[in-house]
């Protein structure tokens, strides 16, 4: 395939009249904040059309990480800091995971199957992750240097959301903290979410150092960020009330964060 060929492949993605691949809340905020929301949208670019899904696939937890982006918004909004969001599903590419992995084109799961991932060329994912997958993770590194230019190393802090029943099989823990190389946000958001009365699980339920956090290691852990991965049971912020009660308590452990954090810790290696 020529260049030429691919870029106009790489267009046709997106309708003009279609979101672009991601979203930036608050671009020139100066805290030392950064918000990601990977799984934020349970949009299809029109050019796929349903990917051979119903209404309901197309919503649950396999499309979209289901409250996390009003979440997202909520925290940027009212603590001021800089969000990156992606604008469609995980379904179309999942930008959490790297290239390779075969979730990153999900073809099945929670006894759902995707037509759409089944048996696509290679040409065909790297047309998808061109149009969404590197755009989202250019902006994230866009913002990341941007916060690391004007002030201390900014914590990265990465908004999921995770379904009560998965495989038949039902999760106890309200929240997750998730973590690999990173202990002092780890111990914060602990603190934080039991001091609240939060069922909460450390590395639970998933782990933050398994492979499948693409976007922690890329970004934040390659270069000696404080980072840690927070995922939230969904039944706790499918609507605006459970939004509401969880970016309180989340507003006052990120504000902390700061303070709690040594800024004059060389973290970051030049």
């Amino acid at each position: 395939m020529t260049e030429e060929h691919d870029n106009n492949r790489v267009s046709t993605l997106l309708a003009p009249d279609e979101p672009g691949p991601f979203k930036v809340l608050n671009p020139l905020a100066e805290l030392p904040i950064l918000l990601v929301c990977d799984h934020a949208s349970c949009r299809f670019p029109r050019s796929l059309g349903d990917m051979g899904l119903d209404p309901f696939a197309r919503r649950c937890h396999l499309a979209i990480d289901i409250g996390a982006g009003p979440l997202t918004e909520k925290l940027a909004q009212c603590l001021g800091v800089t969000a990156v969001m992606q604008n469609y599903s995980r379904l179309i590419v999942d930008c959490n995971r790297q290239l390779m992995d075969p979730s990153a084109f999900l073809e099945y799961g929670d006894g759902i199957i995707v037509p759409g991932n089944r048996n696509l060329h290679q040409e065909d994912k790297d047309f998808r992750a061109s149009a969404l997958y590197w755009p989202y993770h250019c902006a994230i590194d866009e913002q990341v240097q941007r916060l690391r230019s004007v002030g201390p190393p900014p914590a990265f802090i990465s908004i999921h959301s995770f379904t009560p029943v998965l495989n038949g099989e039902s999760r106890a823990w309200q929240i997750g903290v998730l973590w690999d190389k990173d202990e002092q946000l780890r111990e914060i958001f602990l603190e934080g979410f039991r001091a609240a009365g939060y069922y909460v699980g450390d590395n639970e339920p998933y782990s933050g150092k398994a492979p499948q956090d693409f976007t922690i290691d890329h970004h934040a852990e390659e270069i000696n960020l404080p980072h840690v991965g927070i995922e939230i049971r969904q039944d706790l912020v499918d609507g605006e009330t459970g939004v509401a009660e969880i970016a309180s308590v989340m507003h006052k452990i990120i504000a902390s964060i700061p303070d709690r954090i040594n800024s004059k810790d060389e973290r970051i290696t030049a």
